[in-house]
C-alpha cells in the first residue's frame, strides 16, 4: 500500500513541472531583454500579472512570439509595437503618452494643482476674515473721542 502511495504521488507530481517555459538564447542580453520585455507588457486575458508571471495560454503563446521575435533579432520598439497592435494600449504597464493618455499622465498632477490653490484660498480667506475681525471693536461716542485724543497726543510725541 506505501509503494502505491508512493508511485501515485510521483506520478501526480510530474504535473507539477510541466509548466515551466525554458527558452534557450545565444547571448545574455537577448535574455535580459527577454526578462525585461514579458516583465513590462500585461497578460491581455489575466489583467494584473503580466507575461512572466502569467500562467493563461495567452501568456504562454506572447512568451513563445517575443522569444521568437528576438531570435529574428527584431528591437524592443518592433515588440512592443506588434504587441500594441494586436492587443491595445492595454498591453503596457506604462502607456505610451498621446491623446487618448494625457488624462492618466497629467490629470493627478492636475487635481493635486487644484487642491493646493483650494486649500491656499480657503486658507488665505480664513486668515482674511480673522486678522478683520479681531480688531473689530465697537465702541461709544465717549470711548471713540478719548481713543483719537490718544492717537492725537502720541502722534505729536512723536
Amino acid at each position: 500500500m506505501n509503494k502505491f502511495l508512493t508511485i501515485i504521488l510521483t506520478v501526480l507530481s510530474f504535473n507539477v513541472f510541466a509548466a515551466i517555459d525554458i527558452y534557450q538564447f545565444k547571448d545574455a542580453e537577448k535574455q535580459h531583454r527577454f526578462q525585461t520585455l514579458v516583465a513590462e507588457l500585461r497578460c491581455p486575458k489575466c489583467q494584473n500579472q503580466n507575461l512572466a508571471d502569467s500562467n493563461s495560454e495567452i501568456a504562454t503563446d506572447l512568451r513563445m512570439k517575443v522569444y521568437q521575435m528576438l531570435e529574428k533579432d527584431q528591437s524592443d520598439d518592433v515588440i512592443i509595437d506588434y504587441m500594441l497592435e494586436r492587443y491595445g494600449e492595454f498591453v503596457l504597464y506604462k502607456p505610451r503618452v498621446s491623446g487618448q493618455t494625457l488624462i492618466l499622465w497629467y490629470g493627478p498632477i492636475l487635481l493635486l494643482l487644484i487642491g493646493l490653490i483650494i486649500i491656499g484660498l480657503i486658507l488665505y480667506n480664513r486668515l482674511k476674515k480673522t486678522s478683520t475681525d479681531k480688531y473689530k471693536i465697537n465702541l461709544d461716542q465717549q470711548q471713540q473721542q478719548t481713543l483719537a485724543t490718544l492717537l492725537n497726543t502720541n502722534n505729536e510725541k512723536k
